[in-house]
């Protein structure tokens, strides 16, 4: 059942081409007012000009690692030959995830700030579709990534026998730290920008002009947006790529080494296992994203319900899609496997919603945290603190 692999490529052209479609659905809504459109395009500027010359500076930092890999490759030859390539292209795609999300969030803002004056359920679906845009982007590059370079490597890889296998995904795993790099630029670049333009944008305007937070007319709330876009969003993209794939580029170097010992077959699928599930899980998350509505008169509330059903319905489908897909690749001890995949996907729902309950106003932590600001800066400061270790706990 090895043939399942070609679910991969398949699984990352469909992710794209939704990708495609909810951008070209979220374009077709109007931006609102002139005054929408016109503070949407301040910061849709902004964030271009902030990406444009933080990628010059990345793009030299690529430069300079991949000549440093080239000398170990064909100099030394410490190095597998394809390592610079690997490293250079996990660095491109995950830039251009952080750039298509970014370029999707700045076209999105107005078009959902306008559909929620209509209704509540106009703008989550327009703002869950805008955001599935740069996730989808994420799975669909990073999949077709990964079977291309797989799909190369198996090609020109000399190595014979069970090393062969132990040779690619090692060689595979370079391409994540490509991505790693990128992130780590994106992430940490990004964030000093946003909490700096954040931090200046409030001092200038509440404290010195006494104009209200994110008032248009202070122009550093322009720079605090595109410092939002830049950081949570662009920087979220590139971060999200490289934790997708490195999740999976980790997995399948684990299976070429664990099952090194159980015949070349066995260890082929071991490594085709972690691929055609990320795969598979593509397909169902795009069934979860089409459950994701609510009434039109719902509250807050009930489209926290409508997010979290989507997200755990997703969940449910894919932990039972993975003992299929293991079933079929008949995989040593597939259903000990299965379960190990389906405690990380427990776990992750665990956490998400323990997240949400100590800092969701819905929910008592916060609601006591707001009652001890009642008391001073202080209290606050010190209850803030304890909440934020107590939350950790899970």
């Amino acid at each position: 059942m090895t043939e399942l692999f070609y679910l991969v490529p398949a699984a990352a052209v469909v992710a794209l081409l939704f990708a495609w479609i909810f951008f070209r659905q979220m374009m077709k809504e109007s931006e609102g007012t002139v005054t929408m459109k016109e503070i949407a395009l301040y910061v849709r500027k902004g964030a271009m000009a902030y990406l444009k010359q933080q990628y010059k500076v990345v793009t030299i930092v690529f430069v300079v690692l991949a000549v440093f890999f080239a000398i170990l490759a064909y100099g030394f030859g410490v190095q597998n030959p394809w390592v610079p390539f690997a490293f250079l292209t996990g660095g491109f795609f995950s830039g251009l995830a952080g750039f298509v999300g970014m370029k999707t969030a700045t076209y999105a803002s107005a078009r959902t700030a306008n559909a929620a004056s209509r209704s509540l359920n106009s703008g989550l679906k327009l703002a869950f579709r805008s955001g599935a845009v740069m996730g989808l982007t994420v799975v669909g590059l990073g999949l077709l990534d990964i079977s291309i370079w797989y799909l190369v490597l198996d090609f020109f890889v000399e190595a014979t026998g069970p090393q062969k296998l132990v040779t690619i995904t090692t060689t595979m795993l370079t391409f994540g730290m490509g991505a790693s790099t990128q992130a780590l630029f994106a992430r940490v670049g990004g964030g000093i920008y946003t909490k700096a333009a954040d931090v200046g944008a409030d001092l200038v305007g509440k404290v010195e002009a006494g104009i209200p937070e994110d008032d248009p007319r202070n122009p550093a709330t322009i720079a605090d947006n595109v410092g939002d876009n830049v950081g949570d969003v662009a920087g979220m993209g590139a971060d999200l790529y490289e934790s997708y794939c490195g999740s999976i580029l980790a997995t399948t170097a684990l299976g070429a080494s664990a099952f090194i010992g159980f015949g070349e077959d066995m260890q082929l699928r071991a490594v085709f296992a972690p691929m055609v599930i990320a795969a598979v899980g593509v397909i169902l998350s795009i069934i979860g994203i089409y459950t994701v509505r609510t009434n039109e008169g719902a509250g807050m509330s009930k489209l926290l319900k409508s997010l979290g059903f989507g997200t755990n319905l997703s969940a449910v489908l894919i932990a039972a899609a993975t003992f299929g897909v293991l079933y079929l690749l008949q995989i040593e001890n597939w259903v000990g496997v299965s379960c190990s995949v389906v405690v990380g996907l427990l776990a992750g729902v665990i956490i998400g919603q323990s997240t949400e309950y100590y800092t969701s106003h819905s929910y008592k932590p916060t609601k006591k945290l707001a009652e001890s600001s009642q008391t001073g800066p202080a209290t606050v400061i010190i209850s803030g603190i304890g909440l934020g270790m107590i939350s950790t706990a899970i």
